[in-house]
């Protein structure tokens, strides 16, 4: 499987996709308009080791809820994600059975290598 899972609306995630210039196998998902499901983000799960590692805590409403003064569990990292869009850490790409997770410089060299 070779997907993106992206904000249209997020110029790091747009900035990032042209940088990687991806060839037409991978399906893009922009996550505002088409939400992820439960099924999606038990296989980013999977792939990851826990929903810690997809949620972003540079989201606007982890600040406005007050979550940074909360002990999250995994199972609330998952609800979150799953209740609004941005509290997934963007973009998670997935090629073959490995997934990169956000806009690091390093995670996306890792990308890189992996698709070249």
């Amino acid at each position: 499987m070779k997907k993106v899972y992206y904000l249209k609306t997020c110029n790091t995630c747009v900035r990032i996709l042209k940088e990687l210039n991806l060839s037409s196998e991978f399906i893009l998902q922009d996550i505002k308009k088409e939400p992820i499901t439960v099924k999606q983000l038990d296989e980013m799960h999977a792939l990851s080791g826990n929903y810690q590692s997809l949620f972003s805590k540079r989201s606007k409403l982890y600040k406005e809820m007050g979550l940074k003064d909360q002990v999250l569990e995994e199972r609330d990292f998952k609800n979150y994600i799953l209740e609004h869009y941005t509290f997934l850490s963007r973009p998670v790409i997935i090629v073959d059975n490995e997934i990169f997770i956000g806009n690091s410089k390093k995670t996306v060299d890792a990308v890189k290598t992996k698709i070249s």
